[in-house]
């Protein structure tokens, strides 16, 4: 919504002599507070010409309609990092991240069939900002300075830098040295493109894949003369490029043409060529093997990007090089050896005395190959497609007591590769630029506050068109933020929606929502109000172990009890069940017992799930905490993710019994949807089916 659509009418403002609609609109009212709580914020009052606020048809969102009765966040909880934080490009390059602009592409990742992924996206903005610092140092060496309130992706889920550096009156997540961060762990800046380097890659390339040859040429009547011949044919058109521009630089001009036109089966193929001596001659004295005393770090660089463009492939998370040249083998591994890279010769045995050098170490390493080499190939250079597997511990997290210049990004997955690790990123920050303010401090600083949100949405909600579809709310900025506490516009777009009987749901961080308490117990008697958390076990040595970083099961079940007594339908997913460890009768019954005192209105078990990943981190675990029962594991999961449907089905079973019996959700139910019916038919409107439980699916444990 842009500042123009934020009009009552035309007496309000309008465009101005050059048809530009000013940065206010005329009447609203800017204000300033000089409180510690407010100092350097200033609010702007302006009166909406709407409330409901449809979703992108594009986006993933679970919902079509939000209300954002603010712009801006005095939260201030700004996901930042400093400004040479390395940021892998899509290309599989890094760029520091202040160099980073609106429509680069990048690495970010998603989710596919239970598993995170790296995929490209797009970056859609970039800002700057001035944050306290906070170095986060990994075992590896490897360390990002980040403000306090960035999260990256942990082993235990995304995670803040510290906690309650941002106005709440709750502990959010944060990360320890128990965390590992996920991701490849490292990044690496690539090398400079000097003479040595350059002679190093054409070695690489030419000897790897050219054809540099002189023929006799016998000609009748006449002296015999030689012929030179050099081509380079590649499908790539990167590596080709790059070695007739260095090729270039040492005097050797070239002409390119078309080798292969593409068939069926293989790619098209472009060359270049030279037939002058002079050429010939200074091609092949730049491809001469040189002396120990001639090779540096540079060439050795060069070489190991040139002969992988050459003759090198990255699939399936492999990198080889393959060559019959026992020279070119040699030259390979000795470069190798240099940077301390693992590897091994593969040697098939076949005729013509091929041999591969294989990379291992992991993603980390092939990261690196490619960073530090600059391979110039970028689909061999890729990752995308391929998990998230990479998990590197923390070592220190280290409060610099600086402010210092910090930059982030909006990406379309929401996240990117911040110095190797995955960094989460605000989305909403972009919604700023359409008022014509910055991303960066404005959002922070310049709040817009849609006085008349509630009489608005009365009006929106009444229309014979609206079909009573559910509202999410602090979808966009938290509609909780401590300006709310001055304005309570929450008050009144509650109690519009309860008035209409429209089912909404409610996402904040703040304590302040149990200010709404009166409210929200009053709409969920008419309507849909829902909530969920998940309590796997009550055992607190147990929790301890296996999840040191989330908050203990009686704290958890204290917000579903408060919920509920407001008569908000707050179910719980039990998850994970572990197997031999949390699914004794005793155990299951323990647990249900305290989900049917917490009130509330439905649980749902779900089996332990080990996806790649989380079960080489539970194998770990198990043979550190409880090696006995490895072998029964072993036998209940096999090589499968899941539990078979005989141990699942059972769970099931018993966890329906002990809710049936403890009486889980019995009176909160039938309470709540009698009131909810009760109030549709007011309305005119045909009561919506109350929502299902979660279906009894498995957790994973990351």
């Amino acid at each position: 919504m842009r500042w123009d659509a934020l009009r009552l009418g035309d007496d309000d403002g309008g465009p101005g002599p050059e048809g530009r609609v000013p940065l206010l609109p005329r009447g609203a009212v800017t204000r300033t507070f000089d409180t510690p709580g407010f100092r350097g914020i200033t609010v702007h009052e302006v009166t909406a010409r709407s409330a409901l606020n449809k979703v992108p048809e594009a986006s993933q969102m679970p919902f079509r309609w939000t209300i954002n009765p603010y712009r801006g966040c005095t939260m201030a909880c700004t996901y930042c990092l400093a400004e040479d934080t390395l940021v892998l490009m899509a290309d599989g390059r890094s760029r520091p991240i202040q160099d980073i602009r609106a429509g680069d592409r990048v690495y970010g990742t998603t989710r596919v069939r239970g598993q995170v992924r790296y995929v490209e996206t797009e970056v859609s903005d970039s800002w700057r900002s001035v944050r306290r610092a906070v170095r986060v140092t990994l075992e590896n060496g490897n360390s990002i300075v980040a403000s306090p309130d960035h999260r990256f992706l942990s082993d235990r889920g995304w995670k803040h830098v510290l906690s309650g550096s941002c106005w709440s009156a709750v502990q959010r997540p944060r990360l320890t040295t128990r965390n590992q961060l996920r991701g490849f762990g490292a990044s690496f800046e690539g090398p400079k493109h000097d003479e040595q380097y350059r002679r190093g890659y054409l070695t690489g390339m030419i000897r790897g894949d050219a054809n540099l040859k002189r023929y006799p040429y016998t000609r009748g009547g006449r002296a015999n003369a030689d012929v030179y011949r050099f081509r380079l044919a590649l499908t790539d058109a990167e590596p080709l490029a790059r070695s007739r521009d260095f090729l270039e630089t040492f005097g050797v001009a070239t002409t390119s043409f078309s080798f292969l036109s593409a068939p069926e089966v293989h790619r098209a193929m472009e060359a270049i060529r030279t037939s002058r001596k002079a050429d010939f001659e200074t091609i092949s004295r730049l491809v001469a093997w040189p002396t120990t005393d001639e090779l540096d770090d540079q060439w050795k660089l060069g070489y190991l990007a040139g002969i992988h463009d050459a003759d090198g492939s990255h699939s399936r998370g492999v990198l080889r090089i393959s060559n019959t040249d026992r020279e070119i083998i040699e030259h390979t591994c000795e470069a190798m050896d240099h940077f301390g890279f693992a590897y091994r010769i593969e040697d098939p045995g076949l005729a013509n005395g091929i041999r591969t050098v294989r990379l291992t170490g992991g993603a980390t390493e092939r990261l690196r190959f490619f960073a530090i080499t600059d391979v110039a190939t970028t689909r061999k250079r890729s990752f995308l497609g391929m998990a998230v597997r990479t998990k590197t511990r923390i070592r220190s997290i280290e409060d610099l007591g600086l402010d210092m210049p910090m930059f982030d990004l909006t990406t379309g997955t929401g996240d990117f590769i911040a110095n190797g690790v995955v960094s989460h990123n605000c989305f909403a920050r972009k919604t700023h630029e359409y008022l014509d303010l910055d991303s960066g401090h404005d959002f922070d600083s310049q709040i817009v506050v849609k006085t008349n949100v509630g009489e608005v949405l009365r009006r929106e909600l009444a229309r014979p068109t609206w079909r009573g579809e559910h509202v999410a709310m602090g979808t966009n900025v938290d509609c909780y933020q401590r300006l709310e506490g001055r304005y309570q516009l929450m008050r009144e777009i509650i109690a519009a929606l309860t008035e209409a009987a429209n089912p909404f749901s409610i996402l904040t961080k703040s304590a302040l929502i149990l200010r709404d308490l009166d409210l929200l117990r009053t709409a969920a008697e008419v309507t849909d109000v829902s909530a969920a958390l998940s309590v796997g076990s009550v055992d607190r040595e147990l929790r301890g172990q296996v999840e040191p970083g989330a908050p203990p099961p009686e704290r958890r079940l204290d917000v579903v009890r408060r919920l509920t007594d407001a008569g908000i339908a707050t179910g719980v997913l039990m998850a994970p069940i572990l197997p031999f460890l949390t699914d004794s009768d005793e155990q299951l019954d323990e647990t249900v017992a305290a989900i049917a005192a917490s009130g509330a209105t439905f649980v749902s078990p779900i089996v332990l799930h080990l996806r790649p990943g989380a079960r080489e981190w539970w194998q770990a675990w198990l043979r550190r905490e409880r090696p006995d029962l490895l072998p029964r594991y072993s036998a209940l999961y096999g090589t499968r993710s899941y539990a078979p449907s005989s141990y699942t089905d059972a769970i099931g079973r018993r966890v329906t019994e002990l809710a049936r019996r403890h009486g889980v959700g019995r009176d909160q139910v039938v309470w709540r949807r009698s009131g909810h019916e009760r109030a549709l038919r007011n309305t005119g409107r045909s009561p919506t089916t109350p929502p299902k439980p979660p279906p009894a699916e498995q957790l994973t444990l990351v």
